[in-house]
């Protein structure tokens, strides 16, 4: 105003448009944290109890939304302690009228089981839902509490069971159904008074597709097999058949991750190169005999990623989604599922490393297991070539000619091999072996990496697998040059180099007016849990009080995640009596158990202590019950007084030294058990001189034998006037 004072007016009196008020920052993806749920409610209502929490690894990316990680992402992070404790109060005891029975009740199992590969006859509980591969032999059990298992009444879709050749219910009340057909489709219902649980069963059709069965379109009913929409059903109706498709989505998404890595086409030339290196694709690796049978999940696991599918998630972070569950699946069958095969048929499994990265491949595990199945010669799986991991970091599968530029800060050459027993893989450049140093690494997965590459490291790579069945190597010609790439050109003959170092200027060695050099990693932090290795980074010909590294490309990272396995340690009970079975003079033998647990004394898998010394399980204790000896008796009259046929026996028992009572001959096995018998009068009987050459011949002659020339020919003196 004229006078100084101001006026506020509305914003329409203002020609040009109002400024904004808010603008976008922190357009970066936030780091990877820790997220988790409510602790559960305590496992029991009074006493001791246990309460869990799910933790999962996510982080919020630049559009909002968040995305799930693999757990090694959040590895520097502390993870939350996933159970403690709990207390309701002591539990008071109720006493209840004689008269009063308690209601039955049925173990269920709430579980999905998924068929991996064939195997033999699977065992499952009532409770959950499985997919199953065609003809696979199956028993399902329902085990009860206050009611007589051989009582429970089963039917299947709602009507009682018919049984049939391949299907019958035991004395004990569980089901075995013989090579599962598409007929054996549906939902079993096991009813023990009025408690009742279903089991759903499946079959994967051709193609590893689910098989849609007969009875989904029937009066009425329409079901799209593909997005499980169902149309003109009652609302009871509409429901039993959305809890019989409940895991479709989540299961048929396996499935086709499981058929990627089947497929794939194998060009003449790479056949021709596996040939003659004794190599084989990568295309060409199938399931391994040591996966798992059958993929076990917990219900609401697959309930979690089913609300995530459900909720529109698309594209690389479903893929994701599906990939990771596939990886924690596999990883936990072998704790899991083992109450799918029959006792005899268990095993261990390691999965580690059973899925790489959406390429679908499946791979033995590199662990520490124990080898089983059918042995194998040593194999070097031989890889499509990778290029560049970075602008000057290069990674390269043996079997190629790789040059390096001088500019190259660091050159990665991996070795994978197969074979059972898992072969060992050394590496050696001009026929000597390669060892860790300063600038040379070699790493658990068979690889090798160089950093710094120099004039001097040019030469001829080769990498050997070895068991005790054989040995296979296979070569790479390194060459550091002005430039460099993997030779090779794909189908349309273009360059594999990268467009920014094919422009990059050269530069040679020590010559480069910028370049990084790198130290040796310190030790890790700690020794397990997740720690962090670090090493100095330094920029060479950079001026001083200079603040950037032009020219000398990405800046090597100065820190790492280490030692990301959990802590874990084997653990014992105390002692047991003993009274196990006898090993020698008053000396028994007595067992305990051996486990291993981490460092909440939650018990894990034996596999995750395999590198450390297992205490023993049993030892030697002295035991009056095993003061034992064998007590010889007198040999018997030999049989015969001369001749071939003659032997005597004596009786041979296990007794105790004091008392002289008799024991099982296994608890004095620990010393060789006397002969109870020998033969006798081995001498000839002469020839021409007619005698009797055993003391039976009376009874030879009694019974009328002496015309048998075997008889008579050892009674001649009681035969003779026969």
């Amino acid at each position: 105003m004229a006078d100084g004072s101001v006026l506020e007016l509305p914003e329409t009196f203002c020609p040009s448009p109002s400024l904004a008020t808010l603008q976008v920052c922190g357009q970066t993806d936030c780091p990877a944290q820790w997220v988790f749920t409510d602790w559960t409610q305590c496992s029991a209502t009074c006493g001791e109890g246990t309460q869990r929490l799910l933790v999962v690894c996510r982080r919020k990316e630049q559009n909002g939304q968040y995305r799930t990680l693999v757990p090694e992402a959040c590895a520097s992070l502390t993870k939350p302690s996933t159970a403690r404790s709990c207390s309701a109060g002591p539990c008071e005891k109720t006493f209840k009228p004689v008269a009063t029975k308690p209601d039955p009740a049925i173990l269920a199992q709430k579980k999905v089981y998924v068929q991996w590969r064939k195997g033999p006859k699977l065992h499952f509980v009532v409770g959950g839902y499985a997919y199953l591969l065609p003809w696979t032999s199956i028993v399902l059990r329902c085990p009860t509490r206050h009611f007589r298992k051989g009582h429970v009444r089963w039917l299947k879709d709602g009507k009682p069971l018919a049984l049939l050749p391949h299907v019958s219910i035991s004395h004990m009340g569980y089901i075995k159904i013989q090579q599962v057909r598409a007929s054996d489709v549906g939902m079993y219902t096991c009813v023990a008074g009025q408690a009742q649980e279903n089991f759903v069963l499946k079959l994967i059709g051709g193609k590893q597709k689910i098989s849609v069965p007969d009875f989904w379109i029937t009066d009425g009913v329409k079901i799209s097999p593909k997005t499980h929409q169902i149309s003109s059903v009652p609302e009871e109706t509409a429901k039993e058949l959305l809890s019989f498709n409940r895991y479709d989505a989540v299961v048929q998404h396996l499935l086709d991750l499981k058929n990627l890595a089947l497929e794939g086409y194998v060009s003449k030339e790479l056949l021709d190169s596996a040939e003659k290196n004794r190599s084989i694709l990568e295309e060409d690796v199938v399931l391994d005999p040591q996966t798992p049978q059958v993929l076990v999940a917990d219900m609401p696991k697959l309930d979690e990623v089913t609300r995530n599918l459900s909720g529109g998630l698309q594209g690389p972070l479903k893929d994701d989604l599906i990939t990771q569950l596939l990886e924690e699946l596999t990883k936990n069958t072998g704790e899991n599922n083992e109450s799918t095969l029959e006792p005899n048929d268990r095993q261990e499994f390691s999965t580690q490393g059973y899925i790489s990265q959406r390429t679908g491949l499946r791979m033995p595990s590199h662990s520490t297991r124990q080898w089983r199945g059918y042995l194998r010669n040593p194999v070097i799986i031989q890889k499509p070539l990778r290029g560049y991991k970075f602008p000057n970091e290069i990674v390269a599968h043996v079997g190629s000619l790789v040059l390096v530029p001088r500019q190259a800060i660091r050159l990665e050459l991996r070795c994978q091999a197969q074979g059972n027993p898992q072969p060992v893989i050394v590496w050696t450049k001009g026929g000597m072996e390669l060892t860790n140093s300063s600038r040379v690494g070699l790493m658990p997965d068979g690889s090798m990496h160089i950093d710094a590459p120099r004039e001097t490291d040019s030469g001829l790579y080769t990498c050997r697998a070895t068991n005790h069945l054989g040995s296979t190597s296979l070569s790479s010609q390194v060459q550091i040059t002005g430039s460099g790439c993997i030779s090779g050109a794909d189908e349309n003959n273009s360059s594999l180099c990268p467009d920014n170092l094919l422009s990059s200027h050269s530069c040679h060695g020590q010559h480069c007016h910028h370049r990084w050099q790198v130290s040796s990693w310190l030790s890790c932090s700690v020794s397990c849990g997740g720690g962090i290795q670090s090493r100095t980074v330094t920029c060479l010909g950079v001026a001083d009080g200079a603040e950037t590294c032009l020219g000398a490309g990405r800046r090597p990272a100065e820190t790492r995640p280490c030692n990301t396995q959990l802590c874990v340690s084997w653990a014992a009970t105390s002692w047991g009596p003993c009274n196990g079975q006898c090993v020698g003079p008053k000396q028994a033998l007595q067992h305990r158990h051996v486990f291993c647990q981490d460092k909440n004394s939650t018990r894990v898998a034996h596999r995750m202590c395999s590198s450390q010394p297992r205490p023993i399980s049993h030892q030697n204790c002295t035991s009056e019950a095993c003061a034992l000896h064998w007590r010889v008796g007198p040999w018997t009259q030999c049989t015969a007084t001369c001749g071939r046929h003659g032997f005597q026996s004596r009786h041979v028992t296990c007794v105790h030294r004091r008392s002289g009572k008799p024991a099982r001959e296994f608890h004095c096995a620990w010393r060789p058990r006397p002969a109870s018998w020998q033969r006798c009068n081995i001498l000839s009987c002469g020839r021409g001189e007619c005698r009797d050459s055993t003391r039976y011949c009376e009874k030879v002659r009694q019974l009328e034998l002496c015309p048998l020339p075997q008889f008579k020919a050892r009674c001649c003196r009681s035969c003779r006037d026969t």
